[in-house]
């Protein structure tokens, strides 16, 4: 019986012919990425166990994503701790404010996260790294162990292959094939429980860019789900070889892998898709909401952050405005998409369009620490999740929607359908898909 791609990784790592899923590794990780949040608590706790030296301070990365603008003296007393541990620990990979973005992000644009690797993180999203044919597990606060042992136990999880059929309309997103596979899975009509699985897409896959592949990898994670994987393309494979400073061999599962389901969806006639409030799995197609109003517009998180999810965005409001009642926040997934929006003129689109330019991290999806929302108001993002208080007020309704579809919406003031707004040659700066 052969292996699926996650299987055959952890069997790598590990030192191992071969896995199944129950197995319990030990799996080396090729770098440990822990986020400013956890940072403090990680520390304090190894501290008070005399753990003053990490176990492989070179494999550490750290990053300053969810609370990049210090908005309080307590992000501000976080934030000096977390430099502060750098330096006892000896990490030197360390992305503090300005130097990185998103931790689910970067690390597969400037060629750290590549094709085969796989790397314990404290966030849940790790599951992106499966847009690059890599895996990331998650920790929580147990990723303290990991710094001072170097590795961690990892049960084998069991694997849903989910074969993607057809390709998408001009307008539709892959973030909008997500929002319905989460709704399919929770209305039962996808059989399937991705509660601590991996979710192995397969089929029809060429026509999606590492953008796209990571849109794929975000409403699996709010349904549960431990991994995200997708067989990276040549072209994927490629663009990773152009970054890459080491050498890596991606991996693709075997024919004969076993999987705990196998599913199906055509996604050839599907229609732009809005999350309504409370989940990623409440979807519906937009014309059902279509010219609901709405106070506030959010494009980033690590589901819709990478440069050409930026790119489609601007591609609507160029020219155009956002109405004077919305405010929308920007927040890019990396510094690189920064500098090259400021090179390439799309920063000012942003600009003129009346767009609040934040820097790249997490931005209001971490919990609203920039860019809240008022009681009553209303919300349409391409944050990770629209759970109630996401954004701050509580009673506040949240709606979700791809790039485009959120740029449409912050024009016209209510949601609305971007393919209204597509009818127009691409900019210049438009790029090619990989």
């Amino acid at each position: 019986m052969g292996m699926t791609a996650v299987e055959k990784t952890l069997a790598l790592k590990s030192g191992l012919q071969s896995v199944k899923p129950g197995d319990v590794v030990y799996p080396e990780p090729d770098f440990i990425m822990i986020h400013d949040g956890v940072v403090m608590g990680a520390k304090r706790e190894l501290d008070a166990l005399g753990i003053t030296q990490l176990a492989a301070p070179d494999k550490v990365i750290m990053v300053t994503d969810h609370d990049v603008i210090y908005g309080s003296a307590r992000a501000a007393e976080r934030g000096a701790f977390n430099r502060d541990a750098a330096k006892q620990w000896g990490v030197k990979n360390f992305f503090d404010v300005g130097r990185g973005g998103h931790g689910h992000v970067f690390p597969m644009e400037n060629g750290m996260l590549l094709p085969g690797m796989f790397y314990f993180d404290n966030d849940r999203h790790s599951t992106n790294a499966g847009a690059i044919g890599a895996f990331g597990f998650r920790m929580g606060t147990e990723i303290s162990r990991v710094l001072a042992t170097g590795t961690n136990w990892v049960m084998v999880p069991k694997t849903v292959r989910i074969r993607i059929k057809g390709n998408l309309k001009a307008g539709v997103h892959a973030r909008d094939v997500g929002f319905r596979i989460a709704t399919l899975l929770d209305r039962g009509v996808l059989e399937a429980d991705l509660d601590y699985r991996v979710l192995e897409y397969a089929g029809d896959l060429n026509q999606f860019d590492l953008a796209a592949r990571t849109a794929l990898c975000s409403s699996p994670t709010e349904m549960r789900a431990y991994g995200v994987f997708l067989p990276p393309s040549p072209a994927i494979v490629a663009e990773a070889k152009s970054k890459s400073k080491e050498a890596f061999t991606p991996i693709y599962p075997d024919a004969d892998a076993h999987y705990e389901a196998n599913l199906e969806l055509d996604v050839s006639d599907l229609e732009p898709q809005i999350a309504l409030p409370g989940g990623v799995q409440h979807a519906v197609d937009l014309r059902e909401v279509e010219g609901k109003k709405i106070d506030h517009v959010f494009l980033g998180s690590c589901g819709s952050s990478m440069y050409e999810d930026l790119v489609a965005a601007a591609a609507i409001l160029k020219g155009r405005r956002v109405a004077s009642h919305v405010r929308m926040f920007i927040a890019p997934g990396s510094e690189q998409s920064t500098r090259r929006m400021a090179s390439d003129g799309m920063l000012q689109i942003f600009i003129e369009a009346g767009a609040v330019m934040l820097p790249a991290g997490c931005g209001p999806c971490n919990d609203a620490v920039v860019g809240p929302v008022h009681s009553g108001e209303i919300s349409i993002s391409t944050a990770a999740n629209n759970n109630a208080g996401r954004f701050g007020a509580k009673d506040a309704q949240l709606y979700l929607g791809s790039p485009a579809t959120v740029a449409a919406s912050a024009v016209a003031g209510s949601i609305a359908d971007p393919r209204g707004m597509l009818l127009r040659p691409r900019p210049p700066w438009r790029l090619s898909k990989l």
